[in-house]
């Protein structure tokens, strides 16, 4: 697995609609979770009061370069946002993610 999810290697041979691909949160396993045919991108975390600190993100590297890390991103700062909690950044690819999307900016904390 990658742990940027942007490297291009291994690229799948098939598309995805990445746009479509759906995130969710898991509590029990401390992640948020994007689906795949036949794999699973996280963004693991752990909890600091009402803050969650974003530790690790992992993309499948059969689906390097296809966005799926940035999609797994965006997400997860929507749900953070929409469950109104903040995120600390310590994942280098969510910390490059952040700074190059502003938009998001009102949920990083650290």
């Amino acid at each position: 697995m990658s742990n940027d999810g942007g490297s291009g290697e291994g690229a799948s041979s098939f598309a995805l609609d990445v746009a479509s691909l759906a995130v969710v949160e898991n509590p029990a396993m401390r992640r948020f979770e994007l689906a795949l045919p036949d794999g699973l991108a996280a963004a693991w975390y752990r909890v600091d009061g009402d803050r969650l600190v974003l530790t690790h993100t992992e993309v499948p590297s059969e689906y390097g370069g296809q966005g799926i890390a940035s999609r797994l991103a965006a997400r997860t700062f929507e749900l953070i946002r929409a469950s109104g909690r903040k995120a600390v950044l310590r994942c280098p690819f969510l910390q490059g993610f952040a700074a190059r999307h502003p938009e998001y900016s009102d949920i990083v904390d650290g």
